[in-house]
């Protein structure tokens, strides 16, 4: 049942970045914590999109997706992680689609979008190491791709 849970269009040749973990549990709790990302938000300071080399204080929001039948993604938050689960195994390979929109406060305090990042993740787990293999697939690339992955590995640390 683990093989629809794999894109088909992941990037095999170039992995933008790849990083490997030590890791105790299995895949179905690590599904769980990327639901537990799901709509996250933080904030962070980037390039102004109106006024150049000026910086700005911007908020990024996380939206997370689960590869389904090889083909396209499905959300994945707290409403679907129980269903998505039932047809995970313990180990093996399992592909995400990250979301990351951007948005800043004008001098008139209106939430202002910017254009968002689209990451492709993913995990992989044999014999205790997880392997988080991370590529940007579209936008300006505000946050980089090991900061993504930082990201999936502090939430991890902060559910066990």
């Amino acid at each position: 049942m683990m093989r629809k849970r794999v894109y088909h269009r992941f990037p095999h040749r170039e992995v933008q970045f790849e990083q490997k973990h030590r890791y105790y549990s299995d895949l179905p709790f690590f599904v769980k914590v990327m639901a537990g990302m799901d709509g996250k938000f933080g904030m962070f300071v980037t390039e102004s999109t109106t006024k150049k080399g000026h910086r700005i204080q911007a908020k990024r929001e996380i939206g997370v997706e689960v590869a389904m039948n090889s083909m396209d993604f499905a959300p994945l938050n707290y409403e679907t992680v129980d269903s998505v689960i039932d047809t995970i195994e313990p180990e093996g390979i399992i592909d995400f689609r990250m979301t990351l929109t951007y948005s800043y406060l004008d001098g008139k305090y209106n939430r202002v979008p910017i254009r968002g990042d689209v990451y492709l993740v993913r995990a992989i787990l044999e014999s205790e190491v997880l392997t988080l293999r991370v590529n940007h697939i579209d936008g300006q690339e505000r946050t980089e791709c090991g900061r993504v992955a930082d990201t999936i590995i502090d939430e991890l640390r902060r559910g066990a």
